[in-house]
């Protein structure tokens, strides 16, 4: 019995160190929602990251735009599997859309760590969307990879007027494709990204105000394309593509000259 009040002095004593030895080991680190320790990142890695990032978000508008030029003899020529073609020029595109695709990963990849602390829900959304719009593409390079194939066996067989209709079904799920990935998926991670911007502030505000109106104007432009109300390729299709065009070169160059906010930052990591 004489034992229970030096067990209580113990425990007592033990219970006095915890919150002491817990500070200590928490030392120069955050904790995460689960009580796990995280590393916060420094001024130099994160406008390190920054910058990776906004090169990212340009690649993907040089990537895509080249790649849909060099891509262009497919879409002015129903008949290619039957034509004499021009497959270099399409295999450079696929090449290009291969670099879009590891390009939309990246921005979502280097993004993360630092707008997952601001509504991890979301951030882990964009993640998501943007891998899934990758997905999509991946697709469409396939599909384009698969046309090219055709035809330069169709013309080693002689036989490309009979398997024209099949290179026309390739061509058209290509375009589905372009439409779904860039348009569609785009529309609400644009909106998922500026919102996570906007509400950290870790870039300049207008900047998010633009993503979270190029977004849905983006979706609803790809919504009024599925019900033929208008032509993707068309004047107004480009209309309503400028103001998610403005928001990605913005917040690309932003990041790249500029880095994320300090305040926005410090309180983030903090």
């Amino acid at each position: 019995m004489a034992a229970q009040p030096k067990v209580r002095v113990a425990r007592r004593r033990w219970d006095e160190r915890t919150p002491a030895l817990e500070a200590m080991s928490g030392a120069g680190a955050g904790r995460d929602d689960r009580g796990m320790t995280e590393e916060k990142p420094s001024p130099a890695s994160a406008r390190t990251t920054a910058a990776v990032a906004g090169v990212f978000f340009l690649l993907t508008h040089v990537t895509s735009v080249i790649a849909r030029v060099l891509y262009d003899p497919v879409f002015q020529d129903s008949r290619y599997v039957a034509s004499a073609g021009a497959d270099t020029r399409i295999l450079w595109g696929a090449f290009l859309e291969g670099l879009l695709v590891l390009s939309i990963v990246g921005t979502a990849v280097a993004l993360y760590p630092y707008v997952r602390r601001q509504q991890e829900g979301f951030a882990l959304g964009y993640v998501a969307l943007r891998t899934l719009e990758a997905a999509i593409i991946s697709v469409g390079i396939v599909l384009m990879l698969a046309l090219v194939q055709l035809r330069q066996e169709a013309g080693e067989a002689g036989g490309g007027e009979a398997l024209v209709p099949v290179g026309q079904a390739l061509m058209a799920a290509q375009e589905w494709t372009f439409h779904l990935g860039p348009s569609f998926v785009l529309g609400v991670s644009t909106f998922l990204l500026a919102y996570l911007m906007y509400r950290s502030g870790l870039v300049a505000r207008w900047i998010g105000v633009l993503g979270m109106i190029g977004g849905p104007v983006v979706f609803l432009q790809a919504v009024a394309v599925l019900f033929g109300l208008i032509e993707q390729i068309s004047a107004a299709g480009a209309l309503t593509a400028v103001p998610v065009f403005g928001w990605e070169i913005s917040l690309a160059l932003y990041l790249v000259v500029k880095g994320f906010r300090g305040q926005a930052l410090t309180r983030l990591v903090s």
